[in-house]
């Protein structure tokens, strides 16, 4: 008996069955590579869900949690913490003038950025939040109401209320959707989980703009794309508008869970003390892999490689769509890319898997790829190679 069995045997009688695992239990990764408890190694191409983004366990990470977990593990936010104060100043330098509220996930920095904006809202009955159609921001009450698809929210009703959906990339859809009761419009720079789907420029600065007039805050849900995957270190740069509020996660922590509420300067103080609170948010140990987290983006120049490699693997993902009449489209910005397939994505996803690639697929025929940014060509190559192969049997 594998291993492997033996582990899925224990989540059969201990573990909540509230995802669709695959029979693979990992054992100890680095960088791009993972290996399984039985000893198989695989190309890991969507690290962690997108939270790996520098690559599984980088010794720079794994050596500043060690240094902290010696010192101090956990304060109270009753108290200060040097580690959380550098980190938030990072996330400023590299963002916008503003402030930070950290928490423990992408769910809870959305959570967040909902309060703040409801508050700010609130002395004039404004609290209505514009979220778009094939969103995603979160598993909480709150943020799979915002969420633009439906299978997320059977059986929780009733909802609370307060969030409008309109089609993505739809301008006028989001100006007919406005009342005198709209304080905010919410949207990823890049709809990950919705099939990685991109807006127009054009549509990014109308919707600045609309704001602005409207005094309506533009939040932008940056869990997925932000820290360096999108090719700049938050997506927004790739459209010149700068949002009032900004959430992170996912890949800010290196693969320590942190959530962050980036507020600008207008609305950087909306939220005081007893209106919002996290027990483990901005933890000495998570702040310090953060910070580790920036120094391996800056050192090892990863912005730049993730724009070379993503210009390689683009490159590679068109030559199979020339070869294969069923990949529809290549979506990309950076290393945040999506191959639409005219056939179902699952049974190519489980072939992958089989030949020791790790993706991801979504919407059910959208094959997310989104490997590291400290991916190689060499890597890329073997990725690609694989897919070939699978993609002959489909």
């Amino acid at each position: 008996m594998k291993k492997t069995d033996t582990i899925v045997s224990m989540y059969d009688k201990y573990i909540m069955n509230t995802y669709k695992r695959v029979p693979l239990c990992l054992e100890k990764a680095k960088l791009a590579k993972v290996w399984d408890i039985d000893g198989k190694e695989y190309l890991d191409f969507f690290p962690g869900w997108a939270v790996s983004g520098i690559g599984h366990c980088h010794p720079m990470v794994a050596g500043a949690v060690a240094k902290q977990a010696k010192k101090l593990m956990h304060v109270s936010n009753n108290y200060y913490s040097e580690a959380q104060a550098k980190l938030a100043e990072q996330i400023i330098k590299n963002s916008f003038p503003g402030k930070v509220f950290f928490g423990n996930s992408g769910a809870e920095a959305n959570e967040a950025a909902v309060k703040l904006a409801r508050k700010y809202g609130s002395e004039k009955g404004r609290y209505e939040i514009i979220t778009m159609l094939k969103s995603f921001h979160g598993r909480t009450l709150a943020m799979i109401t915002a969420t633009g698809q439906d299978k997320v929210k059977h059986g929780f009703e009733p909802l609370p209320q307060g969030f409008v959906h309109v089609p993505y990339n739809d301008l006028e859809a989001v100006k007919e959707a406005i009342t005198e009761k709209t304080i905010a419009i919410m949207l990823e720079p890049v709809q990950c989980e919705g099939g990685i789907n991109i807006p127009s420029i054009e549509y990014m600065k109308a919707l600045r703009a609309l704001c602005d007039e409207k005094d309506i805050l533009l939040i932008f849900d940056e869990v997925q794309t932000g820290m360096g995957r999108s090719g700049e270190m938050f997506a927004f740069k790739n459209f010149g508008v700068v949002p009032d509020v900004m959430t992170l996660a996912k890949a800010l922590g290196g693969g320590l869970p942190i959530g962050a509420c980036v507020a600008r300067e207008k609305v950087q103080d909306v939220l005081t003390p007893g209106t919002h609170a996290s027990t483990f948010g901005g933890s000495p140990i998570v702040c310090a892999a953060g910070l580790a987290v920036f120094d391996v983006i800056k050192n090892d120049k990863l912005l730049s490689n993730t724009k070379k490699m993503s210009a390689y693997l683009i490159k590679k993902l068109e030559g199979l769509k020339k070869k294969y009449r069923f990949i529809k489209e290549i979506r990309a910005m950076g290393l945040i890319i999506g191959v639409e397939l005219s056939i179902k994505g699952e049974d190519i996803y489980k072939l992958c898997l089989k030949e020791g690639l790790l993706i991801n697929c979504t919407q059910d025929t959208i094959l997310r790829i989104m490997p590291p940014m400290t991916v190689t060509k060499t890597e890329i190559d073997r990725a690609i190679s694989i897919l070939d192969k699978v993609f002959s049997k489909a």
